[in-house]
């Protein structure tokens, strides 16, 4: 098998001819190699892999990588080298979401390993601090370990000065504003919260309406230090395909993505039906 290969020019042409079409650009997350090669046929431009994506496929939730049960690098690196690129044709770029607080590892050397394997895309979210609290006690002590944003900026700038694209993530404007102003990502997603719905999904009771307001207010101050930006939303209330429409129709953005919407749902309800289905059968009375 060769894995087809791409690179950091095609991949924004690719971008930026979607978003000069007005038709939006769509990430997603992918667990296995077969949710990958669905994904790619179904004509997603990119594919990404992290450590809560393989977790989610294993049926725990997605904010189990937050504990420090495995090397997510390790399992991102691995999974994305033997599952992911080997079931895709080149038609979706592959996007590996990193973990740049690693202390085990030189980061630089983690990116050009990706690119040895044929990813030429980063992000920073497998996982970010940004995904814990701020003046919790917990971030307060990782940041007094070492574990910074600063790590995930600098790691985002590094992918550019090797000529990868890199995709910067955060949870609020304030760490937003961070990233966009430091590492100057190619692409930016703002993370507006854990995806409800499912079995391991959270609902924190937040509306589409309120989910799209929040972003769009992101993406405003996002847009005002760095306005050549691709702007991508997810999670939070954004569950279905409706309420992608939502946050498409009332932002100011140019894609979306989805993790469990396009992952875990869909196979929580297609597997539960389809067992149902055949545990309903029974014998046949013969004559």
């Amino acid at each position: 098998m060769i894995v087809p290969r791409t690179s950091r020019a095609e991949i924004l042409a690719k971008l930026r001819a979607k978003i000069d079409a007005r038709i939006p650009v769509l990430i997603s997350s992918a667990g296995s190699g077969l949710v990958a090669k669905l994904l790619e046929e179904a004509g997603v431009d990119c594919i990404n892999t992290f450590s809560g994506a393989r977790l989610r496929a294993n049926g725990m939730g997605t904010m189990s990588m937050m504990w420090p049960i495995l090397d997510s690098n390790e399992q991102v690196l691995r999974y994305t080298r033997e599952d992911i690129m080997p079931a895709i044709r080149g038609d979706a770029f592959i996007c590996a979401c990193l973990n740049a607080n690693d202390p085990l590892r030189d980061m630089r050397t983690v990116l050009e390993d990706c690119r040895r394997m044929g990813v030429e895309s980063v992000s920073n979210i497998s996982p970010s601090i940004s995904y814990v609290d701020k003046g919790s006690e917990i971030r307060r002590v990782l940041e007094s370990a070492g574990v910074t944003l600063q790590n995930e900026i600098d790691m985002l700038a590094l992918a550019q000065e090797l000529e990868m694209v890199s995709i910067g993530l955060a949870f609020d404007i304030e760490d937003s504003l961070k990233i966009v102003e430091q590492a100057r990502p190619d692409v930016f997603c703002f993370h507006a919260g854990t995806t409800k719905g499912g079995r391991t999904g959270y609902d924190s009771g937040e509306t589409i309406e309120q989910t799209a307001a929040r972003t769009e207010e992101a993406y405003r101050a996002i847009r005002a230090v760095h306005p050549e930006v691709i702007l991508i939303a997810h999670g939070a209330a954004f569950e279905t395909p409706a309420d992608g429409q939502f946050i498409l129709d009332h932002t100011s953005g140019h894609g979306i993505w989805t993790g469990s919407s396009t992952e875990r749902l869909p196979i929580e309800r297609a597997v539960s039906a389809a067992a149902a289905e055949f545990r309903a059968l029974r014998f046949t009375e013969k004559a």
